[in-house]
């Protein structure tokens, strides 16, 4: 009904209704858009008349999967002890989902993998996270620094479709066939580690992630020539919110943390 009543209000139908399903029309999926983008500025106006004090209050943040295990426990409680203030919501998702919760204003910023392309968001530059190669332990491996040329792809294992580290990985050391990787793939780091751990193959692993997943005494690690490969963890938010000092120095923390 309230659809229908802002139908007549504007003069153009919004909503296709069909026997069996609704859909938004060309019109309404603009609008629809647009309200979400007002909401958000609506929410940033909001931030901006009651945050005063830097990292205080409610703040919603969303780290991608192959980087909240291993650097939240060291950011966490360094932001609890230095901000008591703060009301910290976490949401770990892939890349994709993150920005559009924080285009939407769902989120208040994102840790993830730069670069991010978008109109509507700033992103700062935090650390890079080097890529090693992680293999079963008498697996042939060179002595020297490894190349890309090193890596096998026919026995390289990857996290599934929709995690930017297995775009990362592939646009490193896989050929232009993108089956050229194995099949085998997985929605946890944990899991890739323990497919390589029993002799599965090989995998990339984030240097950040090697204290947690790379404890098992049959997997060894080695490091890739110069250039390392990697990938730059950054923080992202939307450039009208009013917070910018408190991403700021939520970045300087997570850099620290980072660091340990």
């Amino acid at each position: 009904m309230q659809i229908r009543e802002l139908e007549r209000e504007i003069g153009v139908d919004l909503v296709e209704r069909r026997p069996s399903e609704v859909a938004l029309t060309e019109t309404g999926f603009e609008v629809a858009q647009r309200a979400e983008r007002i909401l958000a500025a609506t929410r940033d106006l909001v931030d901006y008349a009651r945050h005063r004090e830097i990292l205080s209050g409610p703040l919603k943040l969303g780290v991608i999967p192959t980087l909240a295990p291993y650097l939240l426990p060291k950011l966490l409680p360094r932001l609890q002890a230095a901000h008591a203030g703060l009301r910290l919501e976490v949401r770990e998702t892939q890349t994709d989902t993150l920005l559009n919760e924080l285009i939407a204003g769902e989120l208040d910023c994102a840790l993830l993998a730069l670069p991010v392309e978008h109109t509507e968001v700033e992103t700062l530059s935090l650390f890079k996270d080097r890529f090693l190669l992680a293999a079963p332990v008498g697996e042939t491996i060179p002595r020297r620094p490894l190349n890309a040329e090193d890596v096998d792809e026919r026995r390289l294992i990857l996290l599934e479709e929709g995690h930017c580290l297995r775009d990362q990985a592939l646009a490193f050391c896989a050929s232009k066939r993108r089956d050229s990787a194995t099949a085998l793939g997985s929605t946890s780091l944990a899991t890739v580690m323990q497919m390589v751990a029993n002799g599965y193959g090989v995998t990339l692993v984030p240097e950040i992630a090697t204290d947690v997943e790379v404890r098992d005494k049959r997997v060894t690690l080695k490091r890739f020539a110069a250039p390392e490969p990697g990938r730059t963890i950054g923080l992202a938010w939307r450039k009208t919110s009013p917070r910018g000092r408190d991403f700021e120095a939520l970045g300087k923390a997570v850099r620290t943390a980072a660091q340990k």
